[in-house]
């Protein structure tokens, strides 16, 4: 018996493939938690990754479409993302089919492109929706030290890395598991080295907190 979100693969692919490369679209898999497919992927996501968790989503999922709504990609680039519930011939929620639009190619380059940027009222919506998306809260870090920097990931020095994963660390991102291996991906270190540098910091850190 087909998978009932096999449907829906055909419309995330045409998606993708019309607004490529600055389109992704995401099959999520309510009953799995799971991401079932993926369309133009540019978040480092593949199918069979952990995906969002149902629990706590009642009152979103109560409606059709979710969003828009802002968020960021693993290199800090802005999304404008929209959600739609998939439901079965019942009526229950079986699926949601996530379009991940790049919009930082647009951003400040027209007034009326601002509107783009514009997620309203929408936004305390998707609240419940990312509550459970770690990787999303790893990707705001991110976001928010190179805006802060004004720089890339391949502008990043040693010292600025250092600070990233310093920033990270104080955000709580490398209690969540699996959280070493995704943020080691981004900033394209091993493990090995994301550990040591790790080390190096909180023992720099607790010397410092002795000398004062």
């Amino acid at each position: 018996m087909p998978h009932p979100l096999t449907p829906f693969i055909p419309v995330c692919d045409a998606i993708a493939t019309l607004f490529s490369p600055h389109v992704e679209a995401v099959l999520h898999d309510l009953e799995t938690g799971l991401i079932f497919h993926l369309s133009t992927a540019f978040s480092k996501r593949r199918p069979g990754d952990s995906s969002l968790n149902e629990d706590g989503l009642t009152a979103s999922l109560e409606d059709n479409v979710i969003g828009p709504y802002p968020k960021s990609n693993w290199d800090g680039r802005k999304l404008k993302a929209i959600t739609a519930v998939l439901r079965d011939d019942s009526g229950k929620p079986i699926g949601l089919l996530c379009i991940n639009h790049d919009i930082q190619a647009f951003a400040g380059l027209f007034d009326q492109l601002k509107s783009m940027m514009d997620f309203a009222e929408t936004t305390p919506k998707t609240s419940a929706l990312m509550a459970d998306d770690w990787r999303e809260a790893v990707n705001a870090v991110i976001g928010d030290f190179l805006a802060t920097r004004r720089t890339t990931l391949a502008g990043l020095t040693g010292a600025d890395m250092d600070g990233l994963i310093g920033m990270l660390d104080a955000r709580g991102v490398f209690a969540i598991r699996k959280a070493v291996p995704y943020v080691a991906e981004i900033l394209k270190l091993s493990r090995a080295t994301i550990y040591n540098r790790l080390g190096t910091i909180r023992q720099k850190q607790d010397s410092e907190g002795d000398d004062r």
